[in-house]
């Protein structure tokens, strides 16, 4: 650990016990009043989310000790067994949650295999540019071949339905390739079909229409009780925290007025509770470290280890890209997605593969420092 970014380490520690804090603070008062947890107490989300975040260590520091040409290695495997898994999900014996059907029941935890797919895209674009590099200015031999993953991807997400997070996967798979070197007019053409694509999905899907038109106008009696009701509420969170905030704790908005406050809206209650400075604060945190990631690739690029490279890259677009979807949605700049904060949200499949992620970048990360000195990868 000592060729290791210790300030990455470091910021990337710090938001993770922010986040189990202010989990603790949104979730503490779910228990009382909301008859779906009758059955919990005022301790049961942040103690789950203290044993994900203890799991998501300990599979980082396995994660950690793997040389990244092992995760080549692994890299069509783990796209075979998030495709398993992203069919598994869709069978009629898993029960769906919040009308939607993304979890596999494993006991003590549910599991959510796009989070496993958003890692596993990041991994094959990178081992698939690498195997493409020949024919990267051929659209129907270097394009073509990744589109239909795309594809097949999409469709089982969108069955779940999951849209937020095929947005995801499609930004960490193009930005893979961009970086990679695939010839710009090829990817313009990728970009626009993927473009016309999301707006058929919205075009032809009242629902999605209906949201839409709810984070457009949120106050708007039709949907202010409707599907404007999360955003509203979201708003007047961080209105009420103004510049400094109410105070840790102090969140009234947590009190069941605003749905979902300890996992996809949990920046309107540290909005809420520290103001404008604590947001500004954790969107500084997500970008640097996002920014910092994307470093570590180049410098990867720059030693001629090209696997390593993008696949750090593609986790800084993963986590900066949500991030940044996860922000905009609290501050009523986008359309409502169901994505959480990386690193802060609770949910247990996130922070898992997020921590996994973030380990492998350490690794990069190492490797790179180890190699600068005179070592071998």
């Amino acid at each position: 650990m000592a060729e290791v970014d210790h300030v990455l380490l470091s910021v990337w520690a710090a938001v993770l016990l922010v986040g189990l804090v202010m989990v603790y603070s949104a979730s503490v008062a779910l228990s009382d009043g909301d008859p779906r947890y009758t059955n919990y107490h005022s301790y049961s989300f942040v103690l789950r989310h203290a044993m994900a975040l203890g799991l998501g260590a300990l599979a980082a520091l396995v994660a950690f000790q793997m040389p990244m040409a092992a995760w080549q290695r692994l890299t069509p495997w783990l796209m075979g067994l998030s495709l398993v898994l992203l069919v598994l999900v869709l069978m009629p014996f898993i029960s769906k949650i919040n009308g939607a059907q993304r979890w596999l029941p494993l006991g003590f935890f549910n599991f959510q295999p796009s989070e496993l797919a958003k890692l596993s895209v990041a991994l094959y674009a990178a081992h698939y540019m690498v195997r493409k590099m020949d024919v990267k200015e051929r659209f129907s031999r270097a394009v073509l071949p990744m589109a239909a993953v795309l594809a097949l991807i999409g469709l089982l997400l969108l069955a779940e339905p999951d849209m937020g997070a095929f947005l995801v996967i499609v930004v960490i798979a193009m930005g893979v390739l961009f970086l990679g070197g695939v010839n710009a007019r090829v990817f313009v053409l990728l970009g626009l079909l993927l473009l016309l694509a999301f707006v058929a999905m919205i075009w032809f899907s009242d629902w999605r229409r209906e949201r839409i038109f709810a984070y457009l106008n949120p106050w708007d009696p039709q949907y202010a009780l409707g599907r404007g009701y999360q955003l509203s509420h979201a708003l007047i969170a961080l209105g009420r925290g103004g510049l400094w905030g109410v105070g840790l704790g102090a969140s009234v908005e947590k009190l069941h007025w605003l749905p979902e406050a300890h996992t996809d809206f949990l920046l309107s209650v540290i909005g809420e509770e520290f103001g404008l400075l604590g947001v500004w604060l954790v969107i500084a945190a997500h970008f640097w470290m996002a920014r910092r990631v994307l470093h570590i690739g180049r410098q990867a690029i720059a030693l001629e280890r090209v696997f390593a490279g993008l696949a750090a890259q593609g986790v800084g677009l993963w986590l900066g890209f949500q991030a940044f979807i996860n922000v905009g949605v609290n501050l009523g700049a986008l359309p409502t997605k169901g994505l959480t904060l990386p690193f802060m949200s609770y949910g247990g499949s996130a922070l898992l593969m997020t921590m996994i992620a973030m380990a492998m970048v350490l690794r990069v990360d190492h490797e790179n420092r180890h190699m600068m000195r005179g070592g071998r990868a």
